[in-house]
């Protein structure tokens, strides 16, 4: 499988927001955007999202203080 089915294949199992991915396993917040439009990632950055979609950070979707939270509106 591609890295970009790799990646795709995460984030519909996690159900991970592609930001969030980005900036978990790149720094990059637009990275999945990027890759989806045609960006080809060098090989240490395939190295490090691979690391990353090894072994994946605890993780839950709308865990609190997340950007949808009550939590997160009111620190703004």
């Amino acid at each position: 499988m591609s890295l970009q089915g790799e990646i795709e294949a995460f984030l519909a199992a996690t159900q991970m927001s592609v930001t969030r991915f980005g900036r978990l396993a790149a720094g990059d917040p637009r990275l999945v955007m990027d890759l989806r439009a045609g960006r080809q990632p060098g090989p240490r950055l395939s190295k490090r999202i691979r690391a990353f979609l090894a072994a994946p950070p605890e993780w839950k979707p709308g865990r609190p203080g997340g950007a949808g939270s009550a939590a997160a509106s009111s620190a703004r």
